[in-house]
């Protein structure tokens, strides 16, 4: 891909806040409830699945042929000697927070799309679902020198603030850029571990550039008490790199060449994504949390509309 100041407003490189504001529409499809349609990937057939809102405990009341028996509570029914059920109802609302990644490792791409326009589509997408699913949302937008926090709101205007937070730091992202990286992706997780409280929603977008041992003790605290979903945004050479394929990678500072018709290289490059990408199934199995494969082929909502058993999607 080429740096943002050649194609200064191609889509595929930068999405802007206006641009992110028209993808709801497009949203409407998609659900983070429980119930999914069978395909789903966050059907229950598969490794893992949501748990929705919780429940509040309502009352007790005398047992009515058709409650139930699940909802007995057999203390107070052996006390009064009176059957009693307990009566619970759902949680009205769900915070979602939603962790975007726009830091420089993001801005690459060998197929049609930046990971960090797929990062900012995919979030802002989820953003606008849950909003209309009348939950609370919001979250942490980070480059590596900054984060913009957004405490989950359930207001049109907090979420306009959002997606502005995208577009701004999707669009300072260029080839030439220098970091002297402050923000690592565990100080991330950290925060959403200490924002997000029970039975909410937590989203992560990001290439997963940074996962470590540490990462595994965060990951599994925030499942624990929420929601979680690893949105992994990779590129085709994560699997495999294409035949006669060269490429100039910088970080802003140095630059190395990577030759695909080097079998060494390209063995220890295949093996380092194979190696990340093993290790976060390995805790998606563990902690129970899904992972949701994105890549920079498609469309975000096309992907995800597909991902989550939808016909109009493709495959």
């Amino acid at each position: 891909m080429h740096q943002s100041t050649t194609y200064p407003d191609d889509p595929r490189i930068h999405v802007s806040a206006d641009h992110l504001l028209r993808l709801e529409p497009h949203s409407r499809a998609l659900s983070f409830l429980p119930r999914q349609p069978a395909r789903s990937i966050l059907n229950g057939t598969h490794a893992s699945r949501l748990r929705g809102r919780g429940l509040n405990f309502e009352e007790l009341r005398n047992y009515q042929p058709g409650d139930d028996i699940r909802t007995i509570d057999w203390k107070v029914t052996a006390r009064t000697g009176e059957p009693h059920v307990r009566v619970y109802t759902e949680e009205r609302d769900r915070p979602a927070l939603l962790l975007v990644d726009q830091r420089v490792s993001m801005f690459f791409g060998t197929e049609v799309y930046m990971k960090s326009v797929i990062a900012a589509e995919a979030a802002a997408i989820t953003a606008h679902r849950v909003l209309d699913q009348g939950d609370r949302v919001g979250g942490l937008v980070f480059s590596d020198t900054s984060v913009a926090e957004h405490r989950p709101q359930r207001r049109a205007a907090a979420l306009m603030r959002f997606l502005s937070s995208i577009g701004a730091a999707n669009s300072a992202l260029h080839a030439a850029l220098n970091p002297q990286p402050t923000v690592a992706l565990n100080n991330m997780l950290s925060e959403a571990a200490r924002m997000s409280q029970t039975n909410g929603l937590v989203c992560l977008f990001s290439d997963c550039d940074g996962l470590d041992e540490r990462s595994e003790s965060l990951l599994r605290r925030i499942a624990f008490s929420n929601d979680l979903i690893v949105f992994n945004i990779s590129d085709r050479t994560a699997k495999v790199l294409a035949p006669n394929l060269k490429l100039t990678v910088s970080d802003g500072k140095d630059q190395i060449e990577i030759d695909s018709a080097d079998p060494e290289l390209s063995g220890k490059i295949r093996k380092s994504m194979e190696d990340r990408l093993n290790q976060l199934h390995t805790w998606s199995r563990r902690y129970g949390f899904p992972v949701v494969p994105l890549t920079t082929a498609e469309p975000a909502l096309d992907q995800l509309l597909y991902l989550f058993g939808h016909r109009g999607g493709q495959k």
